[in-house]
Formats: structure tokens, sequence, C-alpha cells
């Protein structure tokens, strides 16, 4: 790898590294996120959002470039640094408009919604378990699509394990690459729901 001091890594060899071998790639996408995680403390600054927030638009950021490299759409035509901050603006900026939309439907009532309220509370606890139940199956028929890693890894999440748990059951290096994999896991999932 070439270093530019201090650990960074080039534009050079962050492109050879995403698409070398599994090694050499794990190694610099955990470079690549540690090298611009100070993208999130600016975001919680300029953007008004939570830690939490930003850390996660964050990582979908550095997944999205990751995809672009690999799928040749990252044409270079600026530099790494310019291009990330570019996807992790406009990622901060989609969040906070969606979040706004979503505050104003909240009075927006559900058909399901109005029917529950217009049933007795015995029938509607059991329609509502009815639902619940269904949507889990649901749930846990789409995990079973994602392989054995991801199926470990996303039910290890749901019942609470933490990113550093799940690396050290599972044998990633650190905590950072568990949520980088589960994040990436859960995009499947997503892609699944769509279909």
């Amino acid at each position: 790898m070439i270093f530019l001091g201090r650990g960074v890594l080039s534009d050079e060899a962050i492109l050879k590294g995403i698409i070398g071998d599994g090694m050499l790639q794990r190694a610099t996408e955990n470079k690549l996120y540690e090298q611009y995680f100070y993208f999130i403390k600016d975001a919680t600054f300029k953007h008004q959002l939570s830690e939490d927030e930003a850390s996660s638009l964050y990582t979908d950021t550095i997944l999205a470039f990751i995809e672009n490299v690999k799928s040749q759409r990252f044409e270079g035509k600026s530099a790494i640094k310019t291009y990330l901050y570019q996807i992790f603006s406009n990622k901060c900026v989609d969040f906070i408009r969606k979040t706004t939309t979503n505050k104003m439907s909240v009075h927006d009532a559900q058909p399901i919604q109005d029917w529950l309220l217009a049933m007795p509370d015995e029938s509607k606890n059991i329609l509502q378990k009815l639902i619940s139940d269904n949507e889990v199956n649901v749930l846990y028929e789409k995990i079973k699509n994602l392989g054995d890693k991801c199926q470990q890894m996303l039910t290890a999440w749901g019942e609470g394990f933490s990113d550093n748990e799940i690396a050290k059951e599972l044998g990633y290096q650190t905590a950072n690459v568990a949520k980088v994999s589960r994040l990436r896991c859960l995009d499947k999932l997503k892609e699944l729901y769509k279909k």
C-alpha cells in the first residue's frame, strides 16, 4: 500500500486495494473507513445530525463508494476525498429531507389503523398479533435467503449483540468491519423486500 504520511492511503492505493484480493480489499476498506471518519463529526455540526445518524450515513457513503469503484462508475475525475464528501453531503441532505417529510406525515392515518380503532379490544389484539407474527415469519424467510454469514450476523444483531461482540464471535478484525458487513447484509435484505 502507498501511504502519504501518518498512515494515510493515497487515492491510487485505495483504488487498487478495493479491487484487490480479499485480505488487501478488507484492509483497504478498513483504512478508507478510518481515513475519512472525521466526516461524521463535521456532519453533527453542519447538518445537526446525531452521531449515530451521521455514522450510519457515513457507512452508507463508504459502501456506495466501494460499489462505484467495483462497478467502474467512479471515473477518477476528482479526488476520492472530494467524491466521498459529495456523496456523504447528499446522503445527509436526503436524510434531513426524509425525516422532515416523515414528521409532517405522522398524522396521516393508515387504513389498517382505522380498522383497529373500530374493533373491540380482544379482536384488535388478535389481529395485531397475527400481523406481527406474519411480519416476523416473512423476515425470517428473507434472512434465510441471505446465506449463513449474513444470517448469523443479523440474528446476533437482532438479539442485541453489539458490532464489537459480533466481530469477536464471527471472526472479523474490528467492530467497524463487522458493522460494514452487517450493513451490506441489511442492504441485501432490503433488496429482497423490494422484490
